[in-house]
């Protein structure tokens, strides 16, 4: 079964269009949720303790973050959750 990937942005974030283009690179498929809605605000505060963007939610992993502190990151959440392209 395909874990789901998830990220949380927000209008005008560049760190969120970073992420959001490199899972598109790779075809991976994501849910996106815009955090500047208060009640995806409060989601991500109750579930990962933080209300900024972007978040991004793979398997039981989370991480947030600059895009350049996150793609390390992400990269080894994909790879140990074997999140490959879709084909």
């Amino acid at each position: 079964m395909q874990q789901t990937v998830i990220v949380y942005t927000a209008p005008g974030c560049q760190d969120c269009a970073a992420v959001k283009q490199f899972l598109h690179e790779r075809g991976i498929a994501f849910e996106e949720r815009d955090i500047s809605h208060p009640d995806v605000a409060q989601e991500a505060k109750t579930r990962y303790g933080v209300r900024i963007a972007p978040i991004t939610v793979i398997g039981d992993a989370f991480s947030y973050g600059t895009f350049q502190d996150l793609r390390p990151k992400l990269e080894a959440a994909l790879q140990k959750q074997k999140i490959n392209a879709k084909s």
